[in-house]
């Protein structure tokens, strides 16, 4: 009698990574090369790398005694990466309540005593600066959503005349949108789908 052999079971087959998953790697200062986490979140978009690198070579490396605002955290690479420069104080805003916790373990395991995290909407936490408070602020909401230019808006009266506003989008800003909001383009970089702007108030 024949023997029949087995049908071997097939291996599944991995599913794609989501973009979101993973972790990001603090680029420089105190906390240099420490690794993020990155939940999967939908329409969670951590700064990329060349990017980051490129806005902090923009500010200079240092930001030694800065106030600066993260109203849109998600993982906090950009708030953190801040803080790890020598920032004396950086708020960083979130709504995700997963994500909130996920900043909170990250403050208490790099004992970042200037980093503070607040559960709460991006906008309305920039809309709570006091006028001309803040030295940097970071506008990278998600690019489904209809915040940048009520973001825009309330960073340009919470910036200091010679602060920085910088702004991550799907497609470039020009002066010409800019301008009613009080800002102006200084600095204007293209990755991938991101645009990458540093914004300065008008005087």
């Amino acid at each position: 009698m024949k023997t029949r052999t087995p049908t071997p079971t097939p291996k599944p087959v991995p599913g794609k990574p989501h973009k979101g998953a993973g972790e990001v790697r603090i680029i420089g200062g105190e906390w240099r090369r420490t690794k993020l986490p990155v939940a999967l979140k939908p329409g969670l978009r951590p700064t990329p790398d060349r990017v980051r690198e490129t806005l902090f070579n923009w500010l200079g490396q240092s930001l030694l005694g800065w106030r600066c605002v993260d109203p849109f955290a998600g993982t906090g690479a950009l708030g953190f990466e801040a803080a790890s420069r020598g920032a004396a104080h950086v708020q960083v805003c979130e709504l995700d309540p997963a994500l909130v916790a996920q900043l909170s373990t990250q403050v208490n395991r790099l004992k970042a005593t200037n980093v503070h995290v607040l559960r709460t909407d991006g906008v309305a936490c920039l809309k709570q600066l006091s006028p001309s408070s803040v030295d940097l602020i970071f506008i990278d909401p998600p690019f489904d959503g209809a915040l940048f230019e009520p973001a825009l808006q309330a960073s340009a009266k919470a910036v200091k005349t010679d602060g920085f506003v910088y702004l991550e989008a799907p497609a470039a800003w020009t002066d010409e949108q800019l301008a009613p909001m009080g800002l102006t383009l200084h600095r204007h970089l293209k990755a991938g789908a991101v645009h990458a702007h540093l914004l300065r108030r008008i005087a």
